[in-house]
């Protein structure tokens, strides 16, 4: 039984192919920075390695055998493939190009989305981003399955293998019907919120959590109503309609007080109820360096915002 043929080497070919193109073995060597005899013997090695003669040797001149005028076109070809491999893989390797998948939850991705999209716009215009907006568990699962890479949401999170990349604080504002009591006042108490009907958005939500805490830190027990919503547009429509109060993150008030005439805002006392807002990557991720760079870049994009951004 016959021995498993030797493969020929990236070398052997490229050596092959510059006298293919030359139909000389000096000028051949000097093109590719390679010596004569070491370009000789490459050339002999692959010849061995396919079992044909690629090259008709004499004195004067060197001639491609029949074979080695058919080989040179496909050897071109496979040269011309690799070449293209290592361009992909550099382009993989530069930052900042191809494919990011962002999730976002849906408490952030209307209020940040703008400023974040315009900075990738102007910064990194080979950037290929795709924005996934769901709740906190499900991208949690998609981060750690490898379906997204990189997550905007509030933490902290608790998570093994995930590093959060904190971007800001942000204070809840008091959203009220026109005739309430605590409507447009500042320096609220916090303890206010023990009686106060507050609507929450539904299971799921990371903002009805914290919404729940804040409740429990002023020290109210159980759930403050039962009236629900699956977003804040609706949740301030309540509101403006008279069926309670509601916090909003500040960053959301702008857009979602301006949607009716029946709201006031009110801000508590300090300490105010705060949330943050960080980018969540997994652990040792092969792109860190970049995620680090875009969260450094967009902290100094929300100036802007009403928030106050946290350096690590």
């Amino acid at each position: 039984m016959a021995g498993k043929k030797r493969q020929p080497s990236l070398a052997q070919l490229r050596a092959f192919a510059a006298v293919a193109e030359h139909l000389h073995f000096r000028d051949a060597a000097a093109a590719i920075g390679m010596s004569q005899p070491a370009l000789s013997g490459a050339v002999s090695a692959l010849e061995e390695a396919l079992g044909v003669t690629l090259l008709e040797r004499t004195t004067r001149k060197v001639l491609l055998s029949p074979a080695g005028e058919r080989l040179a076109v496909r050897t071109k070809a496979v040269l011309a493939e690799v070449g293209a491999l290592l361009e992909e893989a550099e382009a993989v390797r530069a930052p900042f190009t191809g494919a990011l998948r962002l999730g976002v939850i849906p408490t952030v991705a209307p209020y940040l989305l703008p400023t974040v999209l315009r900075l990738v716009h102007d910064r990194y215009p080979d950037l290929d981003l795709q924005v996934h907006e769901e709740q906190t568990a499900s991208l949690l699962d998609g981060l750690t399955s490898g379906r997204l890479d990189l997550l905007l949401l509030a933490v902290p999170l608790g998570v093994p293998g995930v590093t959060e990349l904190p971007l800001f604080d942000e204070d809840f504002v008091l959203v009220t019907p026109l005739d309430h009591r605590l409507g447009g006042r500042e320096g609220i108490p916090r303890a206010s919120l023990r009686e106060l009907k507050l609507l929450l958005l539904d299971e799921g939500h990371c903002l009805r959590d914290q919404a729940l805490d804040i409740c429990r830190e002023a020290g109210r027990a159980g759930v403050p109503a039962t009236t629900t919503a699956a977003g804040l547009s609706t949740l301030v429509q309540l509101v403006a309609g008279g069926l309670g109060v509601t916090l909003l993150p500040r960053t959301a008030v702008r857009v979602e007080t301006s949607r009716s005439s029946q709201l006031l805002t009110g801000s508590f006392a300090d300490p105010a109820p705060t949330r943050r807002v960080a980018l969540a990557m997994r652990t040792g991720a092969a792109r860190s360096a970049e995620y680090e760079e875009l969260a450094t870049a967009l902290r100094e994009a929300m100036g802007d915002l009403p928030v106050r951004t946290v350096h690590d």
